[in-house]
C-alpha cells in the first residue's frame, strides 16, 4: 500500500476495509426543524413557531444563536411569535436559522449553521348568518309590526344591521326595527334584513307580512224616530196638534244633525177609517162633486207640510208613505246616506203627493158649550 495515500486503515472487518478520511469532523452537521402552531388561523389570532435544532455540539463554550424572518415575526430563541392582525387571507412562511460555535464566531463553518421554514394559513372569515321575524305578520291598513333580526358571526365579528321593505316603510337600527303599513296596498310585503360584519361580509334574511284589505264600511240602516199620534183629536183626526208638533220638531233637529240623511213618514189608518174611505169612493163614483177622505195619506201630507213650512226642511229630504197598521199613528224614520228604506222597512207604499193638499192648521170655532177653542 502506497504510504502517500490520504487514508489510514483502522480495522479489517470480514472481507472489507473501513476507512475514515483524515481530519474528518467527529460530529454531524447541525440540523433545524420548524413547526407553526396552529397551522391555520383567522386574522388576529396568534401563531407560534418552534424551531428544534439537532446534532448541536456538546463542546464547552459552544454558543447557539437563532434568527427569524417573515411578516410579523418576532423571536430570538427557539420560539418565535407572529402578529396576524394585519395579515390578509393567504399562506405565509416563517424562516429560521440556527448557528453554533464559539461566542462571536458562530456559524463560521458550513457545518455550524442550518435553516428551516414553516408555513401557516390565514383563513378567510366566514360570512354571518341571519334570521328575520315579524310580529304580527298580518296587518290591517296603517298597522305596525315589530321586526326582529338575529345575526351570528362564526368568528364573533361585530355586526351592523339595515332593513328594507317592498311596500310601506321600515325604520330601526340594531336587531330591532318597526314596519308601518301606512300607504301600502293590501297584499303580501317582503321585509329584507341585511347583516354585515366589519370585514364587508354580508348576508340577508327575509320575512313576509300580509296587509289585509280594509274591511268594508258598515252598512247604514234606517233608524226609528218618534211616533206621531193623531188619536186625541176625534173631530180632526188628521190635524197636526201641539203634541204632534213636538215630535216633528225632534225630527227636524235629527235632519239638521244629519245633513246627508232623509226622513220617511209612514202613516196608518184604522179599519173603520178605511171602511169610511171605501164607502166615500163608491159615492164619489156616482156623484161628480163628491170626494173621498184618505186619512193615512192626509196625516202624512200634513206632517210633511209642517216640517217644510214651519221648520224649513227641504221637501226633497222628506218622503211620505202609508203602512199596514190599524191605528192613527205616523211612524217616522231617519234614513242615513247609503241606507235602503225598502230593505229595512217592509209593507209600505209611497204616496203620490200631488193628489193631496195639506190642511191648514185652524183651531176649532168658538162655542159657548166648549168655552174656548182647542189647540
Amino acid at each position: 500500500m502506497d504510504s502517500h495515500l490520504p487514508w489510514k486503515v483502522v480495522s479489517l472487518v470480514s472481507a472489507g476495509l473501513v476507512f475514515f478520511a483524515a481530519g474528518c469532523r467527529k460530529t454531524p452537521h447541525i440540523t433545524l426543524a420548524c413547526e407553526a402552531t396552529p397551522p391555520a388561523i383567522y386574522q388576529g389570532e396568534p401563531v407560534t413557531v418552534n424551531a428544534k435544532a439537532g446534532s448541536v455540539s456538546t463542546k464547552k463554550h459552544t454558543d447557539v444563536l437563532y434568527t427569524w424572518s417573515g411578516t410579523g415575526v418576532t423571536g430570538d430563541s427557539a420560539t418565535a411569535h407572529v402578529a396576524t392582525d394585519a395579515l390578509n387571507p393567504g399562506t405565509y412562511a416563517v424562516n429560521a436559522e440556527v448557528k453554533e460555535g464559539k461566542k462571536g464566531k458562530e456559524g463560521r463553518k458550513p457545518e455550524e449553521s442550518a435553516t428551516c421554514s414553516a408555513s401557516f394559513t390565514v383563513k378567510e372569515f366566514e360570512p354571518p348568518t341571519a334570521s328575520c321575524f315579524a310580529n304580527p305578520s298580518t296587518l290591517l291598513p296603517g298597522g305596525h309590526s315589530s321586526i326582529t333580526c338575529t345575526g351570528v358571526s362564526p368568528q364573533s365579528r361585530p355586526l351592523t344591521y339595515s332593513y328594507s321593505a317592498s311596500a310601506g316603510t321600515i325604520s330601526g337600527a340594531g336587531t330591532a326595527a318597526e314596519f308601518s303599513a301606512t300607504g301600502a296596498p293590501s297584499g303580501p310585503v317582503t321585509v329584507t334584513c341585511n347583516v354585515q360584519d366589519d370585514k364587508n361580509h354580508s348576508t340577508t334574511a327575509e320575512t313576509s307580512l300580509s296587509i289585509q284589505a280594509p274591511p268594508p264600511p258598515p252598512i247604514p240602516h234606517v233608524q226609528s224616530l218618534c211616533s206621531l199620534s193623531f188619536e186625541r183629536d176625534k173631530k180632526r183626526p188628521t190635524r197636526v196638534s201641539n203634541e204632534v208638533k213636538a215630535c216633528l220638531d225632534e225630527i227636524a233637529l235629527s235632519l239638521q244633525a244629519n245633513p246627508d240623511a232623509k226622513a220617511v213618514l209612514v202613516a196608518d189608518s184604522t179599519a173603520k177609517e178605511k171602511e169610511t174611505t171605501a164607502k166615500q169612493e163608491q159615492h164619489a163614483a156616482k156623484h161628480k162633486h163628491a170626494k173621498a177622505q184618505y186619512f193615512a195619506e192626509q196625516r202624512a201630507v200634513n206632517a210633511k207640510d209642517y216640517l217644510v213650512r214651519e221648520k224649513g226642511v227641504d221637501p226633497a229630504r222628506i218622503a211620505i208613505a202609508t203602512g199596514s197598521g190599524d191605528d192613527q199613528n205616523v211612524q217616522d224614520y231617519l234614513v242615513p246616506a247609503g241606507a235602503s228604506f225598502s230593505d229595512d222597512v217592509q209593507g209600505t207604499t209611497f204616496i203620490n203627493e200631488t193628489a193631496f193638499t195639506p190642511e191648514e192648521r185652524k183651531p176649532l170655532p168658538f162655542t159657548h158649550r166648549i168655552g174656548k177653542p182647542k189647540s
